[in-house]
């Protein structure tokens, strides 16, 4: 009995650690390539400004000093002001929380959605068509336009956004969830589980929802940077959030009818947006390459 507790003792530590061999490579994939690793020491960064921009500013982003309009960049002003006096830097900090807060937010509420409908319309045929018909007829809209539809309905502010790109992004991620969904109840360990009794939320969260993972969390950072540029498109066209408010967005528009003579008011936030949303598209690949075994060498 005891050479026998020792083989199985023996054969369960060989299956952890054969489990944690394959855990490993993809962090060190990931951790291994270092445009992705500078990418997320940015993002962080960009994440920390954001929630400690009182600490770092001097100046408060919507205080009015027509006295100093459209100074340049200097030390007073580091990004300069606006044509009301404003501190452009105070703003492009402030407004790095609602396009952050936006873009989080929609990923969040869409990969729930989505991965409810994906997996509901993969599992049950019954369920397929009517799901993935609405959905198809959301995805026919362009989706800046989609977006701008809803808004025009609902009126602006920061939740009627969040509304609407949620619509907007759920589709999406639908259909991945939908396709790793489908592949996974062919599985043999699926026809395992219902072979012992076990029921279809069982099989769904616990062995088909958890296999196709990945590939959604590398969704997931793709819709972060389209929700941060749509959310900044809505706000530049005016149907975003309140014109007052720092953001991204409303700071370009504001910018363009001064370009020729304080290009500092477009370009400064532009670039953050810009190194922002580069900056998750980089991580998602790294992120694709890390967790897609198939681009491992074995």
């Amino acid at each position: 009995m005891t050479g026998i507790a020792a083989d199985a003792r023996h054969s369960t530590g060989e299956l952890e650690r054969a489990s944690a061999a394959r855990r490993r490579p993809w962090l060190h994939d990931l951790t291994g390539n270092p445009v992705t690793v500078v990418c997320a020491v940015f993002l962080l960064l960009v994440v920390l400004a954001s929630l400690f921009a009182p600490l770092l500013t001097a100046h408060d982003p919507t205080f009015l000093d027509p006295g100093v309009r459209l100074q340049g960049p200097s030390s007073t002003f580091w990004f300069g002001t606006d044509d009301r006096g404003r501190d452009v830097f105070s703003r492009v900090v402030y407004g790095g929380r609602v396009s952050l807060l936006i873009g989080l937010s929609v990923t969040a509420a869409a990969a729930v959605l989505g991965s409810v409908l994906g997996l509901l319309s993969g599992f049950y045929g019954r369920l397929d068509t009517p799901i993935m018909r609405t959905l198809d007829g959301l995805m026919a809209f362009p989706s800046i336009l989609l977006a701008i539809a809803i808004m025009a309905s609902l009126g602006p502010s920061t939740f009627n956004v969040f509304v609407s790109l949620v619509v907007v992004y759920t589709p999406t991620v639908a259909r991945l969830v939908r396709s790793t969904t489908l592949v996974g109840k062919q599985q043999p360990y699926v026809e395992s589980a219902r072979a012992i009794g076990m029921g279809d939320g069982a099989i769904l969260f616990r062995y088909i929802f958890p296999n196709g993972l990945s590939p959604l969390i590398v969704q997931c950072t793709f819709v972060v940077a389209y929700a941060i540029i749509s959310e900044a498109s809505l706000s530049f066209l005016g149907a975003g959030v309140d014109p007052e408010t720092p953001t991204w967005g409303n700071m370009l528009r504001d910018g363009q009818r001064v370009l020729q003579r304080a290009w500092w008011l477009a370009i400064l936030p532009g670039v953050a947006l810009v190194l922002t949303v580069l900056t998750l598209n980089m991580l998602g690949d790294g992120l694709r390459d890390a967790l897609d075994p198939r681009g491992r060498k074995r």
